[in-house]
């Protein structure tokens, strides 16, 4: 080797380990938390995605609180991230939303999402899409909604009531499809010639996969056509997103009489001069409700049930309150009314202790829009900061036996919003605006569930969290009647 060579090989030595340094130690005016970068680019990202089957706080988390303090840095897909586990600096994150932080996620799920999905949105465009979204899910509009939620949940039960089993987490998430859909664009799966349910289902494969978009990848294939299972072929989102742009310009060249949906609100704000909407912002808006409002709310109502078989107590209390309101009633087969739904009480702390325990969102982003000074800790300008829902809401200090299922723990506490120490449904300005919906049809489901059936476990109902909570094989369960079964005992004894 000669003198030139051997040059050449210790220049890029020394540009590497230099490099590789750089890397473990990054640059920071101030002191960075303490931590690890992991591997050069790939940072500790295969340890965070790595699978685990409990509902404790995740692996990943606790034993780098354990070793560093609960604000640490790490690096995840390729970018540096400070991860808290700490209720005053989440709170801290959160109440400085547009100001020190802003909402940010990795590449990857930007990319999967929507360059102009709501989350990536910021200052006023943000504000005007939530103002949009509340059109359709305050509580105003929600009040008129609920006769609409409970016949879908009464339909779906006594059809699901007429099989040997159903996959709960599946069928639940159909029907809240379904429901959103035809409240949104006014989708009737019977009379499409594609099925759009089916192109969220490749999506969502894709996305609690490890993130990375590779050819192979869950995540690459999340984005195309693929073959799965029966089906010929499940479409991710972009099939989705071409249906959705047809249905906007049929409704276009057919424009309604009179709003009916969220289509007609979107296609009358589209047609105004002094317009800031854009057609591709307002069909990522689209895309992100359909896909919010059904897969975590049925994710949800799976855990709930399960807990329901888990915990016969709080089976008996919910019982008690659902029964009780029929009993109030005149004519006890009336729907359900909104003052009704109102005295659920027990139901809601039911509700808040189901997603406190299910940590359905795993991590909240945030990104530091300038240099930040937090407790003697640094947090540079463009980092991204990782809010851990799990430790909070786990924390031995603030609930008492934390993974114990227990909703006499919220009583007498406050039921809506966020504080500190619960953020199952975000906080700050971005607190989720669909988090009255989603209680509303898990309480309207809950109430004709344990008054007028039951049901019995007949498989899967495991949990794997990757990080995101899964059903890997499903929760099949065995739905019965109530009256059917005194009918069959009445008949029996005759």
């Amino acid at each position: 080797m000669g003198p030139v060579t051997m040059c050449i090989v210790a220049l890029v030595v020394i540009s590497i380990t230099h490099w590789v340094y750089r890397w473990r130690n990054p640059r920071c005016n101030g002191q960075l938390p303490p931590g690890s970068m992991g591997l050069p680019l790939l940072g500790e990202t295969l340890q965070f995605f790595a699978p685990n089957t409990s509902s404790d706080i995740p692996h990943f988390i606790k034993q780098r609180v354990k070793r560093y303090g609960p604000i640490f840095r790490t690096s995840l897909v390729l970018r540096p991230v400070i991860v808290s586990t700490d209720p005053d600096l989440s709170h801290f994150v959160f109440q400085q939303e547009g100001k020190l932080f802003e909402s940010w996620y990795p590449e990857t799920f930007t990319e999967i999402f929507g360059r102009q999905n709501v989350g990536s949105l910021h200052g006023f465009m943000y504000k005007y899409l939530k103002n949009m979204v509340l059109n359709l899910f305050g509580p105003e509009s929600l009040r008129k909604m609920l006769p609409e939620v409970e016949q879908a949940a009464c339909r779906n039960l006594m059809k699901w009531s007429s099989q040997d089993s159903v996959d709960l987490k599946d069928a639940t998430a159909s029907m809240i499809f379904d429901l959103t859909a035809k409240k949104l664009i006014s989708y009737d799966p019977e009379k499409s010639p594609e099925n759009l349910r089916e192109n969220f289902v490749a999506f969502i494969k894709g996305l609690i996969s490890f993130p990375l978009n590779i050819p192979g990848t869950a995540y690459h294939k999340c984005l195309q056509p693929i073959g799965y299972d029966s089906y010929e072929f499940v479409q991710g989102r972009k099939n989705a997103m071409r249906m959705l742009k047809n249905m906007l310009q049929e409704r276009r060249a057919k424009p309604r009489e009179q709003q009916s949906d969220f289509f007609d609100y979107v296609l009358e704000e589209l047609g105004r001069e002094d317009t800031i909407l854009t057609e591709a912002i307002a069909l990522d808006l689209m895309f992100v409700l359909l896909f919010a409002s059904f897969e975590t709310t049925s994710l949800a109502l799976a855990m709930a049930t399960k807990f329901l078989l888990d915990y016969p107590l709080v089976l008996k209390e919910l019982m008690k309150e659902h029964e009780a309101i029929l009993r109030r009633r005149e004519n006890p087969n009336s729907e359900l009314t909104w003052k009704e739904y109102k005295s659920m009480t027990f139901t809601l702390q039911f509700i808040n202790e189901t997603v406190r325990l299910a940590n359905i969102v795993p991590a909240i982003f945030r990104k530091a829009i300038r240099e930040i000074k937090y407790q003697g800790y640094t947090i540079p300008a463009g980092w991204a900061v990782m809010l851990c829902p799990p430790a909070v809401h786990l924390n031995p200090g603030k609930y008492k036996d934390p993974l114990h299922f227990n909703p006499w723990r919220w009583e007498g506490m406050e039921l809506n919003g966020a504080s500190k120490h619960f953020m199952a449904f975000g906080g700050g300005m971005r607190f989720c605006v669909g988090t009255d919906f989603t209680k509303a049809q898990m309480a309207v489901f809950l109430h004709c569930l344990v008054t007028k059936y039951r049901w019995q476990a007949i498989k899967g109902g495991d949990i794997v969290r990757t990080p995101g909570l899964q059903f890997p094989n499903g929760f099949h369960v065995q739905i019965t009647e109530k009256n059917a079964l005194k009918r069959e005992t009445t008949s029996n004894s005759t």
